[in-house]
């Protein structure tokens, strides 16, 4: 009898794990730039539950195409621009040559380029992200950065 129950309770446990298993069911873009700053905290990327994952369907639904009927898109969806934003930033911030010195992460969602991880200096972030906002079809940045030795704690969630 003992053996059923411990069976019953590990499959429990193993369903409730997977349930609450994070992943990238949206397959957002997301890439590291970057990596010069050893100590930088390595952000958590994109993820979400299985349980969250209808309501954010419908979210994203709504966002995505809102941006086509209002006429700021071209394309049917806003998060069809992600996959070639996101290489393009990377490309453009590599080539720079100014940011070498950083380790920074990209994650495209909605044409909005959310920019995380440590700069040398808050100059050195503005510039990135006045850089990324010149890249074809970003709508907005979401600078995230943090200037690396100031005792800032990362302004987004990190990777355990």
């Amino acid at each position: 009898m003992i053996r059923p129950l411990f069976f019953l309770a590990w499959s429990v446990a193993l369903a409730s794990a997977q349930a609450q298993e994070r992943k990238n069911y949206f397959d957002d873009p997301f890439a590291q730039v970057t990596s010069a700053i050893a100590p930088c905290p390595v952000p958590l990327g994109p993820g979400v539950t299985q349980a969250e994952l209808p309501a954010l369907a419908h979210i994203r639904a709504q966002h995505g195409t809102s941006c086509h009927l209002s006429g700021r898109c071209r394309l049917a969806n806003s998060y069809l621009y992600d996959k070639e934003i996101i290489p393009r930033v990377v490309q453009y911030v590599r080539l720079d040559g100014r940011f070498n010195d950083t380790s920074v992460w990209v994650l495209g969602e909605r044409r909005m380029v959310t920019l995380m991880g440590c700069v040398r200096t808050n100059e050195q972030a503005l510039a990135l992200e006045k850089s990324v906002a010149l890249v074809d079809d970003v709508m907005v940045v979401i600078n995230q950065l943090m200037v690396v030795g100031s005792g800032e704690r990362p302004r987004y969630p990190v990777a355990e």
